[in-house]
């Protein structure tokens, strides 16, 4: 297992973490499998999508203010429940296939370290998955 260290800088942030995982895979002459990769925090997440034009990330962090707020009902004595809730929402793993050494991500889409508690640093762990 490998891990990647993210730095955050805001309480909520997607931080383009494709470039750093896809070094990994060629560092390690991965070729042919998939990359497991595993977010170990309550309140960060992993996920992909639309990397091409910056405003897609800026809509969902805007939106998942709205959808679950820092503020509400909420009983969890950090103050942090709506980082926990949109964890939860995204979830804390993603599996990427690797075929020739190289990520299989479609044209547009980009691997992202979630971060909903921040600013903080962080672990993603990359599992190497090899074909049989």
């Amino acid at each position: 297992m490998e891990t990647l260290e993210v730095r955050t800088h805001e309480r909520e942030e997607m931080v383009n973490v494709t470039s750093q995982v896809r070094q990994l895979v060629r560092r390690n002459n991965w070729q042919t499998g998939a990359v497991l990769l595993y977010c170990p925090h309550t309140t960060g997440a992993v996920t992909i999508n639309e990397g091409a034009d910056p405003d897609v990330v800026r809509d969902i962090t805007v939106n998942m203010r709205k959808l679950v707020p820092y503020r509400g009902d909420y009983r969890h004595a950090e103050g942090n429940s709506d980082a926990h809730i949109k964890s939860s929402m995204f979830g804390c793993d993603q599996l990427v296939i690797v075929e020739n050494g190289d990520l299989q991500l479609g044209t547009w889409q980009k691997i992202y370290f979630c971060e909903f508690d921040g600013p903080r640093s962080r672990k993603l762990w990359v599992k190497w998955l090899p074909s049989k």
